[in-house]
């Protein structure tokens, strides 16, 4: 199958190339980039030196394929997406623009008017524990945000049996530099990273919208209040999602409900240790798996529930999640391409 990606440049890109050039059903056709069109791919991803020579592309020259990845900045795909239907059957989008399903959250959250609103209730949510089936059937899936996927994945076991309250959901977000793209800032600039532990979004993070619209309909009333803060690791998300009972549960009840939800899906594992260094998820060990792992804790003091959420942002978070998406979307087994477990050390 030829597949082809729009805005291959950047991380999320050079993680779906990384991946796709070992996928054994597809053949990567192009992969744009204004910046560098004409030029080698192992000139920006140089770990992909060892593969078949592949130059980028201009946007502008796009051809036809049978499937097709859009990897561009928020705010970017709306205006291009009738055009990318034109030239392929299916799509993942990884970024932001069709994951809200109405043009009023969009202009809420992100502050413009949406540019293809009749689409946005055509789009899938691309997160295949939750919707899997119905990403089988779609041509246009949307793929959450890292910190929504790792939230989701955390929170929607206890949301969905009405087991937690709805407010307040307080979601406690380190992030690894990676999540803030490829394109240099004073904020990514090395003296002024190096070391940090830097709280960047307090309040408002726009994840919350994502949260919300997917969860609020088994937690009516939902408000999912994330503090996003900047740490330092190139790769990862650990999310630490504090949640309230709604009344008397076991630690049993717990342990029920993640591996009734969860049992059968190969990218989910739920970590509770009594003993070692890894007794709770770490995203240490998950850099370049498109595991997500999930961890708890009953608070004995009160009625508390914690739970402790884990995954590689460029991979489940984002590009081996799009890829997972298009194995469904296509017929191939699930963990086709997404098979590496991970290093340790790192």
């Amino acid at each position: 199958m030829d597949v082809s990606i729009i805005g291959a440049s950047g991380y999320a890109g050079g993680e779906l190339l990384r991946i796709l050039l070992q996928h054994p059903g597809v053949r990567v056709k192009q992969v744009t980039s204004r910046r560098f069109a004409g030029q080698r791919v192992s000139h920006v991803h140089p770990n992909l030196r060892s593969f078949p020579p592949l130059d980028f592309c201009s946007p502008d020259d796009l051809a036809p394929s049978d499937f097709l990845f859009v990897s561009l900045p928020n705010g970017e795909s709306m205006s291009l997406m009738s055009r990318c239907l034109s030239l392929a059957p299916k799509i993942v989008d990884l970024g932001a623009d069709f994951r809200l399903k109405t043009p009023d959250l969009w202009r809420s959250w992100y502050g413009s008017e949406h540019a293809a609103p009749e689409l946005l209730k055509q789009s899938v949510t691309g997160l295949p524990e939750l919707f899997g089936e119905e990403i089988r059937g779609a041509k246009l899936v949307a793929g959450p945000g890292c910190e929504a996927v790792a939230t989701i994945l955390g929170l929607y076991p206890p949301a969905r049996r009405g087991l937690v309250r709805p407010s307040p959901v307080v979601v406690d977000a380190k992030m690894g530099s990676s999540q803030a793209g490829s394109a240099a800032s004073p904020s990514s600039h090395h003296p002024e990273r190096a070391g940090a532990v830097r709280t960047y979004r307090a309040a408002g993070h726009r994840h919350a919208a994502e949260i919300e619209q997917l969860l609020g309909p088994f937690l009516p009333g939902l408000r999912a209040d994330i503090t996003a803060t900047a740490v330092e690791m190139v790769r990862g998300v650990l999310a630490t999602i504090h949640v309230y009972l709604a009344g008397p549960l076991t630690e049993k009840e717990v342990w029920a409900a993640y591996r009734q939800d969860y049992e059968g899906r190969p990218f989910v594992r739920v970590v509770k240790q009594a003993s070692g260094l890894y007794r709770m998820p770490e995203p240490k060990i998950l850099q370049g798996t498109n595991f997500c792992e999930l961890g708890f804790a009953l608070d004995p003091r009160s009625p508390r529930l914690v739970i402790v959420s884990a995954l590689d942002n460029l991979v489940k978070g984002t590009a081996g999640n799009a890829v997972q998406c298009m194995n469904l979307m296509c017929g191939f087994p699930e963990t086709a391409g997404l098979s590496f477990p991970g290093l340790h050390p790192v």
